[in-house]
């Protein structure tokens, strides 16, 4: 690192969990981020901030006016342009020394595959099951970390799940396929700052399986009730008959 990066990094550096060698770990880091909306807004914000050298963006919506209540890596001058182009505009502002890559296409999945395996973890911020359950399978096949979250109305969840490690669960034996449909915020609404808390789990959860501080929510599902701010946490175990991870050990 040079002396300009020591110091916009002095805080994390300074922080013995993560130090100059955590680091250099973030600066040395690609992490893909599917969605920025609510979640991935912050999400890539954060991740900028902090340094994460790459970061590769995949959105094919366009800003509208409605997502300003909670969208914050987008603003009103931005409205009508690609979310992927407005995020990366927001993300080189506060630090124009990361790489920032877009893709404005729904990934196939092969393409998922190809690209996921080049990464150090995934963040998931779409708001649909079959995107999910895709970026899932990805991740397992190619043993990438998955940093998972949702949010609705007033409620939230987050979770890790580390394909790199062995007896983790996925996101598949969590969630069936086929069973439940993912209510969207347009249909239910949301909480602003719901999505930003959420969305902040997520980027420190991304730090913490980057630099390997502390540890990381695999096998944990948290979820959280924002009327009676309370957080519940649920142990996960992996699904033997799982389909997607079941035949790994």
């Amino acid at each position: 690192m040079n002396e300009q990066q020591l110091e916009r990094y002095s805080r994390h550096i300074n922080l013995p969990q993560i130090g100059a060698e955590g680091q250099q770990k973030l600066l040395d880091s690609h992490v893909l981020i599917i969605g920025l909306g609510g979640l991935g807004s912050p999400v890539a914000l954060y991740l900028a901030a902090a340094g994460v050298g790459q970061l590769t963006l995949v959105d094919f919506d366009v800003v509208e006016i409605s997502n300003l209540q909670r969208q914050i890596a987008h603003n009103s001058l931005r409205v009508g342009e690609l979310k992927t182009h407005s995020a990366r505009t927001a993300c080189l502002e506060i630090n124009p020394d990361i790489q920032v890559n877009t893709i404005d296409h729904q990934l196939d999945d092969d393409e998922l595959e190809k690209i996921v395996a080049t990464m150090d973890a995934v963040i998931e911020g779409s708001d649909n099951f079959p995107t999910r359950f895709s970026v899932n399978r990805a991740c397992v096949e190619n043993r990438v970390p998955l940093v998972s979250g949702a949010a609705i109305r007033f409620e939230g969840q987050v979770s890790v799940f580390r394909p790199d490690r062995e007896g983790s669960p996925c996101y598949r034996c969590l969630y069936k396929e086929g069973g439940d449909t993912a209510e969207t915020c347009s249909e239910t609404g949301v909480l602003g700052p719901m999505v930003g808390l959420v969305g902040c789990m997520q980027a420190i959860e991304t730090i913490k399986v980057l630099t390997g501080a502390g540890q990381d929510l695999q096998s944990r599902l948290l979820l959280l009730d924002g009327l009676a701010m309370e957080w519940t946490p649920i142990k996960l175990k992996k699904s033997p008959d799982c389909p997607v991870c079941g035949h790994l050990t």
